[in-house]
């Protein structure tokens, strides 16, 4: 028997419509669709807020200095540390002919060290401070206050960097930074004067023809540790105050450090359609 019914246009049954192919779904707008992102070519993206945020590439530059700056006055205040405590600032001098030596004498600022030719070293700390010499006191005080100096201009660099959320981004954390990259500097200076003071005596001493041979001596391997430490912490402040500079007088270059919130399921346990871009 034939089912007799009411049918529309193009012979479906009214009331009653085919599903559209899955090829041929439209999703919703703004659901399941890739957004397009148009921005200028050499801009980089950031997450500020829940939004994306575009970075300059001279805010990139910026930071890059600041970070390998820091990075270089690490490494510069390690070998300060190392040049301040090692005993060889003061080396023997072997002029003699004699190729066979019985030993080997370092001075350093705290102690002075007796090295045989068996491989045996003995060493013995300063009993007086008073009984130093001028060059001695004088440098203790200057390494010693570089490498204070050097640990305050990290906690000062630290706060004014652009990667850290210390203090907010503008002008004012811009001078922060320049300030850590000028005590960095000053920090080198420091540690400057007092290897070049030693190093000033030894050669002056050398040449001396009323020094007995015995007591003349060498530049030991502590100065040219000091040295080296020197100059990256000189070269480490300056790229700290050239990245700073750059965002000093330019409150729009902030490196955005913000970032979303995680996603959260909702309470039929799946994800808000919001999330999705």
């Amino acid at each position: 028997r034939a089912r007799i019914g009411c049918f529309g246009p193009g012979g479906r049954a009214r009331g009653t419509e085919s599903a559209p192919e899955p090829s041929k779904r439209v999703p919703p707008a703004g659901v399941g669709r890739p957004r397009r992102c148009d921005r200028p070519a050499g801009t980089a993206l950031g997450v500020l807020g829940g939004r994306r945020a575009r970075v300059s590439p001279l805010a990139m530059g910026s930071a890059a200095l600041e970070i390998l700056g820091l990075v270089l006055c690490l490494v510069g205040w390690g070998g300060l540390i190392l040049a301040c405590g090692l005993p060889m600032w003061q080396v023997t001098a072997f002029l003699d002919h004699n190729i066979v030596t019985a030993q080997t004498t370092w001075k350093g600022l705290w102690m002075s060290c007796v090295v045989q030719s068996t491989g045996h070293m003995q060493c013995k700390v300063y009993d007086s401070v008073l009984a130093l010499s001028t060059e001695v006191q004088a440098a203790r005080a200057l390494t010693v206050g570089a490498v204070l100096l050097a640990f305050v201009a990290l906690f000062v660099t630290l706060a004014g960097a652009q990667c850290t959320t210390c203090v907010a981004p503008g002008p004012a954390k811009a001078r922060v930074a320049l300030t850590g990259g000028v005590l960095y500097l000053l920090c080198g200076l420091l540690a400057l004067v007092p290897l070049c003071w030693f190093a000033n005596i030894v050669v002056r001493e050398f040449y001396d023809p009323s020094v007995p041979v015995s007591q003349k001596y060498e530049l030991g391997a502590a100065l040219y540790i000091g040295w080296a430490a020197t100059a990256l912490l000189m070269v480490g402040g300056g790229l700290l105050c050239c990245g700073a500079w750059v965002c000093t007088s330019r409150p729009d270059l902030s490196f955005p450090v913000k970032y979303s919130a995680p996603r959260r399921p909702t309470a039929t346990g799946d994800y808000d359609k919001k999330n999705y871009v």
